[in-house]
């Protein structure tokens, strides 16, 4: 005699389980970066000089830096109302920064012998993302130093560090957050990185972006593979929303296109929202919805070039970095429809399937888009 359990009752509740830990699972994972580390959008520059000097320049979001120093500098943070009493206070704790870094030259320790607060420039209506602040670092190593070993503890993305040698060569290499870099050759001129090198880099930025970081582009994708399971609707929108993208974010990366974050991540926050509603009142693609589902992947290809912008792209191979960093990103996208396949493939055909999962999952979505959509247009 089958039990009760395991009748539909128990096929319903494993589906929106299986849908809800996805979701959670994407969250819980996305949304600390959202609010925390995404902040950090670190940038790292050491200059050397012909006799050993050199300058290190490590910057960062400003209210961030001030989150992540305080702990080290006591036991409570003060409250600081406006952004003259946190700079301040963040030009006290430049001798906690120093020891946040650690550079290795030859097997051995090199401290800076200085460090100064740059404060952030004022902020422009040009400016995709807010300005950074920056700590300034003085300090020499032997003139005939051969490696460097660098380490940064306070990130947890991965960021670039570009080094410029004093005959005026550069290179930019990529430190995976947390951890260590490489042994850096400090002997002659500067190695640019291969093809294959930047296409790994960036394809992996790319993907990263989205998976596990990107929630806001996680739960637009979501949106999309909600509103109904047969495969070409799906394939419809994310055909739409993909060439969109890839095309903003060509023409902005080129210069030819710009539009403020002021603007842009509040429209994104609201392309969630819509998208998640559509879904609550009908299970067809109509053709409004392809069209704005292209008008919105022309927005989130802005998004996609403000951080594309922020990491910076290498001029020797700057069309190789463009094209994996969309590739990663697709393939992020991919792996977001897929998982949530998989979660509700067993039961997409249930009558109960629409009621129960794609209504709870899009007024979560839609709650989400909507409270982001506030948040940045009152934030901006």
């Amino acid at each position: 005699m089958r039990r009760k359990s395991e009748g539909p009752a128990f096929g319903l509740r494993s589906s929106f389980l299986s849908l809800t830990s996805l979701f959670f699972l994407l969250t819980s994972s996305s949304f600390a970066p959202v609010l925390a580390h995404d902040l950090e959008r670190t940038q790292v520059s050491l200059r050397f000089s012909a006799d050993g000097a050199f300058v290190l320049e490590v910057a960062n979001d400003p209210n961030w830096l001030l989150l992540r120093l305080e702990p080290f500098a006591g036991p409570v943070t003060p409250a600081y109302r406006n952004p003259q009493q946190r700079d301040r206070r963040l030009a006290e704790l430049a001798t906690v920064f120093i020891d946040r870094v650690v550079l290795f030259v030859d097997g051995h320790e090199v401290r800076p012998t200085s460090a100064e607060y740059v404060p952030p420039r004022p902020a422009s209506a040009s400016d995709n993302l807010p300005p950074l602040a920056a700590y300034r670092l003085r300090g020499r190593m032997a003139p005939d130093a051969r490696t460097l070993r660098w380490f940064y503890g306070l990130v947890i993305d991965p960021y670039p560090m570009t080094l410029r040698h004093a005959d005026g060569s550069s290179l930019t290499v990529w430190i995976a957050g947390d951890a260590w870099s490489g042994a850096l050759d400090l002997t002659g001129r500067f190695q640019a990185p291969t093809r294959w090198q930047v296409a790994r880099q960036y394809l992996a930025l790319g993907y990263t972006h989205i998976l596990p970081k990107g929630l806001d582009h996680i739960l637009f994708v979501l949106g999309l593979f909600l509103l109904s399971l047969r495969l070409r609707p799906i394939l419809m929108q994310v055909t739409a929303f993909t060439i969109a993208h890839s095309i903003t974010l060509g023409l902005t990366m080129y210069g030819i296109v710009s539009l403020s974050s002021r603007v842009v991540e509040p429209l994104i926050a609201l392309s969630i929202a819509y998208v998640a509603v559509e879904n609550l009142v009908t299970t067809e693609l109509k053709p409004w919805r392809l069209a704005l589902v292209f008008s919105f992947g022309l927005l989130h290809g802005m998004g996609f070039a403000g951080v594309l912008r922020e990491l910076g792209l290498p001029r020797s191979e700057f069309l190789t970095a463009l094209l994996t960093f969309n590739l990663g990103v697709e393939g992020g996208q991919l792996t977001v429809i897929g998982l949530a396949l998989l979660c509700v493939v067993w039961y997409r055909r249930r009558a109960w399937y629409h009621r129960r999962v794609v209504m709870p999952a899009s007024v979560a979505i839609a709650g989400i888009g909507i409270y982001w959509t506030i948040v940045r247009t009152v934030m901006k």
